[in-house]
């Protein structure tokens, strides 16, 4: 199956994905697809993507996509399959101005944070291996927490939080309710000996009080202050409703 192309990330004129004085939320995505010993790709889990993407369009928001490098960003093969995939979704895939934006990504060094009123880290396995590490992320996403601003994930894109710091240079997670991939669902989607690290177990090093749902794969969404964050891809919905309230939420009165 062939790899899959991921957004455009604009931070200055106005494109087909919003238009021009809109509020705007900053997606990530991955640009990792190589597992180490398996033949299949990983990358993007689309609807971690489309489910908010779409819901953040509809609410009037503008909605810009990022990867650590700039460009393509593969789909995860699997998250293509039907088990997964919804009418939505396809009809993304079968979009050549959605698709072709997917192949053209910013690269995180290149984004002003101050542009932005939230971002969200997208899933898919390939985040636990560009978004830990990736100094512009932090960067970009302590600044607009810093601002005001809204820090959210859904699955893996919890990676993305792990290397986040206050103005103290605490984890920025420390102390509070997060939730995110677990080590049972790792074990259970056959992908545990692939990771390089348990999303669950790096989230609770950093002092982060994590919880999961009791079902495995079921809908699972926390929010604690300007952090929202889901589980699982199950959860992508559910988070979407749970970032456009927080962004409801946080606008000035």
């Amino acid at each position: 199956m062939p790899l899959l192309f991921m957004q455009m990330v604009a931070a200055e004129p106005a494109s087909p994905m919003r238009g021009p004085g809109m509020e705007k939320v900053l997606v990530v995505m991955t640009n990792h697809s190589q597992y180490p010993s398996r033949n299949d790709h990983t990358g993007l889990w689309l609807t971690e993507l489309t489910h908010v993407y779409d819901a953040l369009q509809e609410a009037g928001y503008g909605v810009d996509f990022v990867s650590p490098s700039g460009g393509a960003v593969p789909l995860d093969e699997r998250s293509l399959g039907w088990l997964y995939m919804d009418e939505a979704a396809r009809e993304h895939l079968k979009d050549p101005v959605f698709m072709a934006s997917l192949q053209s990504t910013k690269a995180a060094a290149d984004i002003d944070p101050a542009a932005y009123q939230a971002v969200f880290y997208t899933g898919g396995h390939g985040t636990m291996w560009d978004f830990k590490g990736n100094k512009d992320l932090k960067r970009i996403a302590e600044a607009i927490y810093r601002n005001g601003g809204i820090v959210s994930s859904v699955c893996h894109g919890a990676a993305g939080l792990l290397d986040l710091e206050d103005d103290k240079g605490e984890p920025l997670i420390k102390g509070r309710r997060v939730t995110g991939f677990s080590n049972l669902e790792e074990s259970l989607a056959g992908i545990r000996d692939q990771v390089p690290y348990l999303l669950q177990s790096e989230v609770e090093k950093r002092g982060a009080l994590y919880e999961k749902g009791l079902i495995p794969f079921g809908s699972f969404v926390m929010t604690d202050g300007r952090l929202v964050t889901g589980q699982n891809p199950g959860s992508s919905k559910e988070v979407a409703q749970a970032l456009l309230k927080a962004l409801r939420d946080n606008k000035p009165q």
